[in-house]
């Protein structure tokens, strides 16, 4: 029975302890060792005085240690709270801040990064991999990572299912992330569902290139352990490093986001390579049709999957490959063991064809925002169930995007809520929007933003980049006004090299509304 999600490894490596579980660059651990070094470092955190529910932080490249950190501290019965290492000290101490971590493991030259900034921490005690540190740390006290030791019996625990396992930060569309608690049943439920509807098996070898910060990034390790895969662990740097390690290591599947898949579908993908994906999955954003087209071409024997999902509720829909033809441009429906609805804001039930907000109910809802009863109130709402008014009040989670669903119960994402452009009396979704720009051919990116105007609402500004070689803005809202509306036409384009993104990888929506906005 897994209670805890150390489970998912522990009965990964009791069953094949020769298995591959992890490789990183030419490193791999079989199953059997890395649960010896999980078992390891979750005692010699037992051993620094860790009690239950202590956080602790990982701030770390994507490596096999991240990995062993994050069910160590399981293992000891804490909570792991992973911090993207692309993060910059400041946000890497708000996060520890806010997280009130206790522990954290990190390198030697990260922690000289961040022994200015650990002030008003609750920091006690640091984790060294690698070559150890030293330097004028006051009350810190720093240790040796001890995960080549030879391990012992895990540590006595007392956390259960419902009891908090990890917290993932999540940029919102203002003010600094915000920490999203996980139960380690969200996380094991979440592993079952997704490997079910994905197929996966212990044959499988999975490509980790998402953050393991990131929601989706975090699902490809638990996603792998779940059925004994192989996980391939990769730091991203250019897409062409994408297909190499596709090659070296034989990966059957592949999960990003639309950002990620832009810049791969470009890369150079040799047949063999590419034919051996048994699937490829979408996330995070709406993957734009002119893409979706191209990587069906360049993967042909690979089955699409389009997938939404939030932080809050750790996965919620995805769309059966045997539909894609007949709907695109649809998220699916619920994955399994849970529930997708579409209510109106006095919580009645939409009807097909009406917009409303995506309400996720189920074992995967998240415990709410770490330290913020307020902002978990307003996320995390009950919701009626008919026929059950006898049962007491479920929480589920109100995901604030805009979605209709068809006849047959298919989802479709028209927007989030905070970002749907108001303009002339008409609500528009930018992502109608990009997809006209996509559909045009002159542009590699695309970002439709609203931006406020009095006596208009919003103005859209379309920020692109030009697929290839010079591009005109003139020449770019030309090819629009063949095919949009003039209200939805963007009142201005700015053309740039490159978009920012976020340490998930995803456009950086709240910043370029900034820019476009000064």
């Amino acid at each position: 029975m897994r209670t805890r999600v150390h489970d998912l490894l522990a009965q990964a490596a009791d069953s094949a302890p020769g298995r591959p579980a992890l490789t990183y660059k030419e490193t791999t651990v079989a199953y059997g060792e890395l649960w010896s070094r999980a078992l390891s470092v979750g005692a010699q955190l037992a051993a620094l005085g860790l009690e239950r529910g202590d956080r602790v932080a990982i701030y770390l490249e994507k490596r096999v240690e991240t990995v062993v950190a994050l069910f160590a501290a399981s293992v000891a019965d804490g909570v792991f709270v992973p911090v993207n290492h692309v993060l910059k000290p400041p946000q890497v101490a708000h996060i520890l801040r806010d997280s009130g971590a206790r522990f954290l493991v990190t390198s030697a030259d990260r922690l000289g990064q961040l022994a200015d900034g650990l002030d008003g921490t609750a920091l006690t005690d640091v984790i060294v991999v690698g070559e150890p540190r030293t330097g004028p740390f006051d009350a810190l006290r720093v240790h040796p990572w001890a995960g080549e030791q030879p391990s012992g019996e895990a540590p006595r625990a007392g956390s259960i299912d419902v009891d908090p396992a990890a917290i993932l930060y999540t940029s919102g569309s203002s003010g600094k992330p915000k920490g999203v608690v996980l139960s380690h049943r969200n996380l094991i439920v979440g592993a079952e569902s997704v490997s079910s509807y994905l197929g996966n098996t212990a044959d499988d070898v999975i490509l980790s290139v998402l953050p393991l910060s990131f929601d989706a990034g975090l699902s490809q390790v638990t996603t792998a352990f779940a059925v004994g895969a192989h996980c391939v662990l990769m730091n991203y740097l250019l897409p062409r490093d994408v297909p190499r390690l596709c090659e070296k290591h034989g990966v059957t599947g592949i999960t990003g986001v639309p950002p990620l898949w832009l810049q791969l579908v470009e890369a150079p993908w040799p047949a063999e390579t590419a034919g051996r994906l048994r699937y490829w999955a979408n996330t995070g954003g709406r993957m734009p049709r002119t893409i979706l087209d191209r990587l069906r071409a360049t993967f042909t024997a690979a089955d699409p999957y389009l997938m939404y999902g939030l932080t809050e509720a750790f996965r919620s829909t995805y769309l059966d490959p045997a539909e894609v033809d007949r709907r695109p441009d649809s998220i699916g429906k619920a994955i399994p063991n849970a529930e997708v609805l579409v209510l109106r804001p006095d919580g009645s039930r939409c009807a097909p064809g009406e917009e409303g907000e995506l309400v996720h109910r189920g074992a995967l809802v998240a415990l709410g925002y770490w330290n913020d009863p307020v902002r978990t109130a307003e996320r995390y709402r009950p919701v009626e169930r008919p026929g059950q008014e006898w049962r007491a009040p479920e929480l589920a989670v109100w995901s604030g995007d805009t979605v209709v669903a068809d006849e047959e119960g298919f989802l479709y994402f028209v927007g989030r809520t905070d970002e749907m452009i108001k303009t002339s009396g008409y609500r528009v979704s930018p992502s109608e929007i990009e997809e006209a720009a996509y559909a045009t051919g002159l542009v590699r990116d695309a970002v439709a933003l609203g931006v406020e105007e009095p006596g208009l609402g919003h103005r859209i500004v379309l920020v692109a980049t030009s697929a290839e070689g010079q591009l005109e803005g003139s020449a770019l809202t030309t090819a629009l006004r063949q095919v949009l509306p003039l209200y939805m036409v963007p009142s201005a384009i700015d053309l740039r090299d490159e978009l920012p993104r976020s340490p998930n990888g995803k456009f950086d929506r709240v910043l370029m509304k900034a820019q476009v906005s000064a």
